[in-house]
């Protein structure tokens, strides 16, 4: 276990201390050292070969979990993922007009999803299709804004699940304050926000863990570190891992495996548990990967090669829980055919629900300007239009 403790202070040289007749060598030979006893551990439950390993400070946050409750985080990951599958191939097949994808990411989702009690409130970015599906959003509303034909698709009061949010780092912001909110009207309950690892590097974020230390908001920071921030890697963007970051503001920061659902169960609800109980926020870090594009307008092998992604395909949250499952038999081989099936008619409904919504309106960009008209966005709507009878022009030839 790797937590921060605001308690711990590292010594500082004094003024007058000599730095040795090595100088600049010794330097950089005890930044070195720092670094290598500073490697993060990572709070592991099951290895990537599905096995089962103790940990003293989280096993009691899944030492209750029944085989159906694992069985039910099994089904989550896959119905996420052949949802995640479909919308990909929908936008390939010109359905809709971009999708992120969440590929290797279930673990982190399902399992921080799977975490949060009913009166929790989330803030999510553009990816957390599978806490989506924790918290009971049909997943084909996910689909509507990503087609152009809404501007989020459900009602963020009905499941405690707020709008995707495109602006990066924002929903930080939200979501802090709407802890502070729910702390001041007394509330027993928490908030979670989702971000990345490029998203860190906003100053949305480190003013978001300012003001949620200081007033001691209930608020889970849960950020997926998938390794690259579009094209830039994790090494690009910070000195130290980012769970570290948590320090400097005054709250805890732990580093798990985004790849072991059990962990990232367990370690959520601990950090859940200590907003609840008026301890402040937590950075929880989900050391995961992206499996696949940062969204279907992305080409990640311009910058990234194969030996690193078949690294991270041996950890698959996936195959590692249904080893799990299969070595405890806490399943059979008729848990997995009838998942099987109930993948296929969820692909299915996917397909005719998307086919089935309407053309998107392309002039509804023009109404959701100003309450009232205006002369610049009246010209743009005319220019706008001119464009678009230049096709029926064409055709007519």
């Amino acid at each position: 276990m790797t937590v921060e403790s605001t308690a711990a202070h590292t010594p500082r040289r004094s003024a007058g201390s000599k730095a040795g007749a090595t100088g600049a060598k010794s330097k950089r030979s005890t930044g070195a050292n720092a670094r290598k006893s500073a490697d993060p551990e990572l709070v592991q439950l099951l290895t990537p070969e599905g096995k089962r390993v103790k940990n003293a400070e989280y096993d009691k946050y899944v030492a209750g979990i029944t085989s159906e409750e694992l069985r039910g985080l099994y089904r989550d990951m896959v119905l996420t993922r052949r949802f995640d599958a479909e919308a990909t191939a929908l936008q390939r097949q010109g359905e809709l007009g971009l999708w992120a994808s969440l590929l290797g990411q279930e673990a982190a989702q399902i399992g921080s999803g799977r975490a949060l009690n009913d009166d929790d409130y989330v803030f999510p970015t553009y990816r957390e299709h599978g806490v989506a599906w924790c918290r009971g959003v049909d997943p084909t509303n996910l689909l509507g804004m990503f087609r152009g034909v809404n501007n989020g698709g459900w009602d963020p009061n009905s499941n405690n699940f707020h709008l995707y949010t495109i602006v990066i780092g924002s929903q930080t912001l939200h979501a802090t304050g709407y802890a502070m909110g729910i702390a001041k009207d007394g509330a027993d309950s928490a908030v979670i926000a989702y971000f990345g690892d490029g998203a860190s590097s906003q100053g949305d974020v480190a003013e978001s863990f300012t003001f949620s230390a200081v007033y001691n908001a209930p608020v889970v920071f849960f950020c997926q570190n998938n390794q690259w921030a579009i094209s830039e890697p994790t090494e690009k963007q910070t000195r130290v891992p980012l769970y570290q970051r948590a320090q400097g503001f005054g709250f805890p920061g732990v580093r798990v495996d985004g790849n072991d659902v059990l962990a990232c169960l367990a370690v959520t609800k601990w950090a859940l548990e200590r907003a609840r109980g008026g301890e402040g926020p937590t950075l929880v870090e989900a050391f995961t990967y992206r499996m696949g594009a940062h969204t279907t307008s992305d080409d990640p092998t311009r910058y990234r090669g194969d030996e690193e992604r078949l690294a991270w395909e041996a950890k698959d949250p996936i195959l590692r829980l249904r080893r799990y499952l299969e070595a405890a038999n806490h399943a059979d081989e008729g848990f997995f055919a009838e998942l099987e099936a109930e993948s296929e008619t969820l692909g299915k409904r996917v397909r005719e629900a998307v086919r089935a919504m309407p053309d998107p309106d392309h002039y509804a960009i023009f109404e959701n300007v100003y309450a009232d008209g205006h002369a610049l966005v009246d010209e743009e709507r005319a220019q706008f239009a001119a464009y678009q009878a230049s096709f029926a022009d064409v055709e007519g030839v």
